[in-house]
């Protein structure tokens, strides 16, 4: 199932997407969605993120091959950071480069969980019953602030930092998607969520047992090699451009850069 989040004629729904169009819905994913009889064309509204988080919790280096190019030797547990949920932008925004460091601001293509019910140490075989579903995400990153801030909440957090969509799909089995970003329409970043290092289920697990997730966390499991700041020469976003994440069963968010 293919759920959207959305923006028709003032007012904000859920709704379920098929090939005739969108099912408006009464309620929410983590409630319970409650289909209605009318039917609107996907093209008459504005996609919002799917999901409008209470926390937004993210992995680093949980790519073999990101954790190589950057030099680094594979973490033994998952190395969690949190991005502030002002970050969250939908399918169709704008990325807004900030004043300090516009030139470094780089993408980071995700595969992203969604939590559909309050989960609290939960066995990695139980995983599956508290997650709703996965969405796409961009990690937008300010590699200026990061490499001088030590850590990296900051330059991870800025607004529109957080591009997420275009859909919760269910359903999909995780372990096996391809994943892409492009920048105007060149390949940046080709993979699939098999080089994980920590497979979502773990990824869950480990997490519910550091702190509550509440119902619609989102969580970005990491992403793979071809980031900007690892190219010759670097290759970071400007003005003008396009970033698209795809991932495999669940579309396509794209997102223009601005100045």
């Amino acid at each position: 199932m293919k759920i959207i989040r959305y923006l028709h004629e003032g007012h904000v729904s859920y709704g379920i997407v098929d090939e005739k169009g969108v099912i408006p819905c009464h309620g929410t994913p983590f409630t319970r969605l409650v289909r209605q009889p009318d039917l609107i064309s996907l093209a008459s509204v504005k996609l919002l993120p799917p999901v409008d988080p209470p926390n937004i919790i993210c992995l680093g280096l949980n790519y073999r091959e990101h954790a190589m190019e950057t030099g680094h030797t594979l973490p033994v547990e998952p190395l969690v950071f949190i991005k502030a949920t002002t970050a969250l932008c939908g399918p169709g925004d704008p990325i807004i480069l900030p004043e300090q460091y516009p030139d470094n601001i780089d993408y980071e293509a995700e595969l992203a969980i969604v939590i559909g019910k309050m989960a609290r140490n939960v066995p990695e075989d139980k995983a599956d019953e508290v997650i709703l579903g996965y969405t796409a995400a961009n990690d937008v990153s300010n590699r200026a602030v990061q490499f001088t801030d030590g850590q990296w909440a900051r330059a991870k957090s800025h607004d529109t930092f957080c591009p997420v969509g275009p859909a919760i799909v269910t359903g999909l089995d995780a372990g096996n998607l391809g994943i892409v970003c492009r920048l105007d329409g060149e390949v940046m970043q080709a993979s699939n969520t098999s080089d994980l290092i920590f497979p979502v289920r773990r990824i869950v697990s480990h997490l519910s047992r550091c702190f509550t997730l509440l119902p619609g966390t989102l969580i970005l499991t990491g992403t793979p090699g071809g980031v900007g700041f690892m190219r010759k020469p670097p290759v970071y976003l400007r003005p003008g451009q396009v970033v698209e994440v795809e991932i495999e069963g669940i579309g396509t968010l794209a997102n223009p850069v601005v100045g």
